[in-house]
């Protein structure tokens, strides 16, 4: 479709008059940013000023930036618990928002255990489906004719839950699966999807996987695009292809869908569009079969041109295996997000990895930055944070929003560096999350939970007269799904004593579990995308050499610390080579969708 001159964007020349639009739009938000920062916290102020939460700072009526810097307070999740608390049971009154709380998004962060509760208002959705709007513009910049044909990604809504008061509590993809802004867009020739809405919005995780597998490999040669969320659902697809594919290529053989697959909508589905193709099935059990799986990806779907996943942050440790299964396709991450607020989009998706930069439209929330080192100080002097506009390139902050649905100077926990600047918005390469240590999927452990998982699975030996002397982890990406591997050093205090046997380590792999979040036992128990927890025992002296090494590298023998995880290869071969025994969790951890009250 020819587009009028007019309407090209610096950006570069959009494929069609609607993108034209999105790509001007990005760019008056992007010109003006300090302007419409300035705007949306007048915007917030103003409409929640007779709030509980607000009124208690005294501001006035005032909505400038210095009235608000000056007395509204930097917070975290537990300062501002107590009111979400109180909507959670059912206080209807303005606390946070003067819009109703609409629902809960819950974070994948956690709090004593549980899965964060972030208020949202209704409006938020229409915040969100802007950003989701301008992604397909951005990519049409850079991969050509994707309205030829169709994208294959991996989509699934998660179990959700309510608060006493009734109020939904559930992930923000879930949220946005289930609204009418999903579940009726209108057709887009460049976003059409081989999976049904019926296969994504089955709560069941396996019907709905290989509803979509099996749609997305029917349409093989329509596919232009692969992908998941994360880089670890894209993985979790090809191994559940692994796993699957007889049934698979029977069920196109023979036009039929596998009895397993009971949800009644997505049975009426699919007898519309199943018919037996024996020609396929052949080519599906031919390549499946075959013992190598390098580019299968690109030998099942040719006409793929990338994927689509996020490979930043903890996601990174997935490239080489994303790479190795689809021959080296380019990998878009094209957006930024979260629980808290919707930031903003890579406008270069066909970057490398390592490279990629978001630009936070300022017209989604109120940002401003906390100078990374800042953190580190005296926590009792009052923190310097920077503007969006003001922030420097090479700097690396902590993310603290402002959002209209009531968190105010709220630290999200997201590090970010600035890369450099479009027109007057900032850039940023998304570093890592705050205190995280270990990660697979959408789990987050940090060194205070994991120290509390070593110290109560420990309590398992201590009839054997053995305690865990050190330890460290590392997150196994290279099996699916991916697994903590736990490193321990026993010592045993009593040499006649019995040791405790193959099976006592087993269940301290599991009371380990046990101890972790529930994010991460959801990962392990409904979801399916992590594996059980492995301990490794490794022989005595093995972390004296450990720290021995660490010092012939240059490191303070007075300043040495265990790193609670590892992952520079020379060390981990050093610590595998020293392993005496392997244990894993032999049963699932417990997990329930309902909060603990």
């Amino acid at each position: 479709m020819a587009v009028d001159s007019a309407l090209s964007s610096p950006l570069g020349p959009p494929a069609c008059e609607k993108d034209a639009k999105a790509l001007q739009f990005i760019e008056e938000m992007t010109r003006n940013a300090d302007a419409v920062q300035e705007r949306v916290l007048a915007e917030i102020l103003s409409r929640n000023a007779e709030t509980e939460y607000l009124k208690r700072f005294k501001l006035g009526g005032a909505t400038d930036r210095k009235t608000f810097k000056s007395k509204v307070p930097v917070i975290t999740y537990e300062d501002v618990q107590p009111e979400i608390q109180r909507i959670a049971n059912g206080d209807r009154s303005a606390i946070l928002s003067s819009h109703p709380i609409s629902e809960f998004l819950t974070s994948s962060g956690t709090s004593a255990g549980e899965r964060k509760l972030m208020p949202t208002i209704k409006e938020e959705l229409d915040r969100r489906q802007l950003l989701y709007s301008l992604l397909m513009p951005v990519m049409n910049l850079y991969v050509p004719d994707l309205d030829k044909g169709k994208g294959l990604y991996f989509l699934f809504v998660k179990s959700e839950t309510r608060t006493p008061s009734g109020l939904l509590a559930r992930p923000v993809l879930t949220s946005y699966y289930k609204s009418d802004h999903f579940k009726t867009r209108p057709y887009d020739p460049y976003n059409v999807y081989t999976s049904p809405n019926e296969a994504i919005l089955c709560p069941d995780s396996f019907q709905s996987m290989y509803t979509q597998m099996l749609c997305g490999l029917i349409e093989r040669n329509h596919v232009l695009r692969l992908g998941a969320v994360f880089a670890s659902g894209l993985l979790r697809a090809i191994r559940f292809l692994q796993l699957n594919w007889p049934e698979l290529a029977h069920d196109i053989s023979a036009g039929s869908l596998n009895s397993r697959v009971t949800d009644p909508a997505i049975r009426d589905y699919m007898c519309q569009v199943m018919k037996p193709d024996p020609k396929l099935a052949e080519f599906v059990e031919q390549e499946c079969s075959k013992e190598n799986w390098e580019g299968i990806i690109t030998r099942i779907w040719p006409n793929t041109k990338y994927l689509d996943v996020i490979v930043t942050g903890a996601m990174a440790q997935y490239i080489p295996t994303l790479n190795y299964y689809s021959g080296g396709l380019p990998l878009a991450c094209t957006m930024y997000a979260s629980s808290e607020c919707y930031f903003g989009l890579n406008l270069n998706p066909m970057c490398k990895p390592s490279e990629v930069s978001y630009t936070i439209m300022p017209n989604m929330a109120y940002f401003e930055f906390l100078p990374h080192e800042s953190s580190r100080v005296d926590s009792s002097a009052p923190p310097k944070l920077v503007d969006l506009a003001d922030v420097e390139v090479g700097k690396e902050y902590e993310l603290v929003i402002t959002t209209y649905a009531g968190l105010n100077r709220y630290r999200v926990g997201d590090i970010l560096r600035v890369t450099g600047f479009h027109n007057s918005a900032p850039q940023f390469h998304f570093v890592r999350r705050k205190n995280v240590l270990l990660s697979i999927d959408s789990d987050k452990t940090d060194e205070s939970e994991l120290q509390r998982a070593v110290e109560n699975a420990s309590k398992l030996l201590a009839e054997f007269k053995t305690s865990v002397v050190e330890y460290t982890s590392y997150a196994d990406t290279k099996t699916i799904p991916g697994h903590y591997v736990i490193y321990w050093e026993l010592l045993t205090k009593d040499d006649s004593a019995n040791l405790p046997s193959h099976e006592v380590l087993n269940r301290c792999c599991l009371e380990m579990e046990e101890s972790l979040n529930s994010v991460y036992r959801q990962c392990r128990v409904a979801d399916h995308s992590i594996g059980p927890l492995e301990i490794r025992v490794v022989k005595s002296g093995t972390f004296e050499e450990l720290m021995d090494y660490a010092i012939s590298r240059g490191a303070s023998i007075n300043q040495y610390k265990v790193p609670r995880c590892v992952n520079f290869t020379p060390i981990m071969e050093l610590l595998d080579s020293r392993v005496v025994s392997v244990h894993f969790s032999q049963r699932l951890p417990h997990w329930s969708p309902q909060r603990r009250r």
